[in-house]
């Protein structure tokens, strides 16, 4: 964990903040002003609490693309409540005799509500603003899963790799955070309780985020440079490792930078890659994935005589204008894996050996396998070798391991090059009626990268059949397990083959 990553987090929370109070406001003063459309206003601020952070954020990618702003936007939505629900109920509060005396007065109803009641309703309002940004400290976490930053991405991978020491760092960055902005807001609150609501008291607060946020501004911008390439950092050991490697090589072979930003999937990284409004040139991917997940296509589907490799390449190059290059050597494939336990008691070697056993067994893996994204999956896979397994459990990618070593179930799905396979004691079985096609890895990149950035293919291509399978384990290994760096392991590897 770095402090960049603690300062980006603010950021995402402060950015949404002020939004927050931006829309709040005024809809929570409408609320109150309009009575018959104030059932309707309160009612879609409560809906939208309701949705969980993470679907939330899912569904305004969809419309906003990978990255801060969906996080922004999504954290946004999410902090309304708060804030609309405590202004149209601190003006409702204000004492009936100030509103009668401001409007014999002769003052309009806009002014009566602007510049008499809402001071005075101040207290409770700002109640509203401080449980809706503390709130916003926690809920940011989630920006890890759509590359927004933040310090999500730490604990991801400290309970993936079950570093708990990882974990309790980022989670006391958190809880720091949040303790230190409530009692800066509980201290603004108390001075406006005090003063009653004075301009000036008023203010203060706001004018501290916007300064906060202003401040941390660099922290929240990414742009593209004269040649600078923009990968993604990955949410799994080996895609970081590759990044890292193209980073390395790039910038040793050539005079351009490259910019790894925020964690995000693979998914979400296919999705910031393609279209006009891309936000990176270049990732890892496979050919299996690349056919099956990003292209909706299946093994079968290829033409005979031609490989995965070039079905997909050409499928990607016609749709999406991405290209494929050399392949590095190793097959990242999926495979069927038991636990320790189930290995010394059943002694299966194939998958068809757990064809008599299933009935016993408990099947669990993360919740993409068990999706209906790609032919690849846990369905089919069931089918095809007519696996009938006793119960089967979706958990979270990053909790996979855990529960394996935890005999919370007795098969899984595994990637073959997985450093964890290993410290958990996992036996991969032979996938032995071919139905897991190849997955192997290559840079994936954008057409038009090949233009802006010439020469950048022949640089990594220079690692084309250089990392075999146990290469990849070994490199993952250390660094889920070791606790090495990606940078270090990357680099010795690269030095190792004489590439750098």
């Amino acid at each position: 964990m770095t402090w960049a990553l603690v300062l980006e987090h603010l950021f995402i929370v402060l950015a949404a903040s002020i939004l927050s109070i931006t829309i709040g406001l005024p809809l929570g003063i409408w609320a109150y002003a309009c009575p018959r459309i104030r059932g309707l206003i309160l009612r879609v601020v409560d809906i939208l609490q309701t949705i969980p952070a993470l679907a939330l954020l899912g569904i305004i990618m969809v419309l906003l693309d990978p990255g801060k702003l969906t996080v922004v936007t999504g954290i946004t939505l999410y902090s309304l409540l708060p804030i609309v629900r405590n202004t149209c109920l601190g003006l409702q509060q204000v004492d009936p005799g100030v509103k009668e005396a401001a409007r014999g007065m002769g003052m309009s109803k806009t002014y009566r509500t602007l510049l008499v009641e809402f001071p005075l309703a101040f207290p409770t309002v700002f109640t509203g603003i401080r449980i809706a940004v503390v709130n916003a400290i926690g809920t940011a976490v989630f920006a890890a899963f759509v590359g927004g930053g933040g310090l999500g991405s730490v604990i991801n991978r400290g309970i993936r790799v079950q570093d708990t020491r990882m974990i309790l760092t980022a989670t006391g960055a958190l809880m720091v955070i949040s303790v230190a902005l409530d009692l800066l807001m509980g201290w603004f609150e108390g001075s406006i309780q005090r003063n009653r609501g004075g301009s000036r008291t008023l203010l203060a607060p706001l004018g501290t985020i916007l300064a906060a946020f202003l401040l941390l501004l660099p922290y929240g911008l990414s742009s593209a440079g004269e040649g600078e390439l923009l990968l993604y950092d990955g949410d799994y050991s080996e895609t970081q490792i590759m990044h890292q490697m193209a980073k390395l090589l790039i910038e040793d072979q050539t005079d351009y930078t490259v910019t790894i930003q925020d964690q995000m999937s693979q998914v979400n990284n296919f999705k910031a890659l393609i279209g006009d409004s891309h936000t990176c040139d270049l990732m890892i991917s496979y050919d299996g994935t690349l056919l099956t997940t990003f292209l909706q296509k299946d093994p079968t589907d290829a033409p005979e005589g031609t490989s995965i490799y070039d079905f997909a390449n050409e499928l990607a190059r016609e749709a999406h204008g991405l290209v494929m290059l050399e392949q590095l050597g190793f097959d990242n494939t999926y495979a069927i894996a038991v636990t320790q336990e189930t290995a010394e008691r059943c002694s299966p070697r194939t998958v068809s050996d757990l064809i008599p056993l299933a009935g016993d067994l408990v099947f669990g893996a993360e919740h993409e396998f068990f999706t209906q994204e790609g032919s690849m999956k846990f369905g089919p896979f069931t089918e095809f070798y007519g696996l009938k397994f006793k119960d089967s459990m979706s958990v979270d990618v990053s909790l996979k391991y855990a529960a394996a070593e935890k005999g919370s179930f007795d098969v899984t799905e595994v990637y073959a090059t997985d450093g964890l396979n290993r410290k958990a004691g996992l036996t991969v079985l032979e996938d032995d009626l071919n139905f897991f096609p190849d997955y192997n890895g290559a840079f994936l990149l954008r057409e038009d990268t090949l233009e802006r950035f010439p020469g950048v293919d022949d640089v990594l291509n220079r690692l084309a059949g250089q990392i075999a399978n146990d290469d990849m384990v070994e490199m993952t290994y250390q660094v889920d397990v070791e606790k090495r760096t990606v940078e270090d392991v990357a680099r010795e590897f690269l030095q190792d083959r004489g590439l750098l």
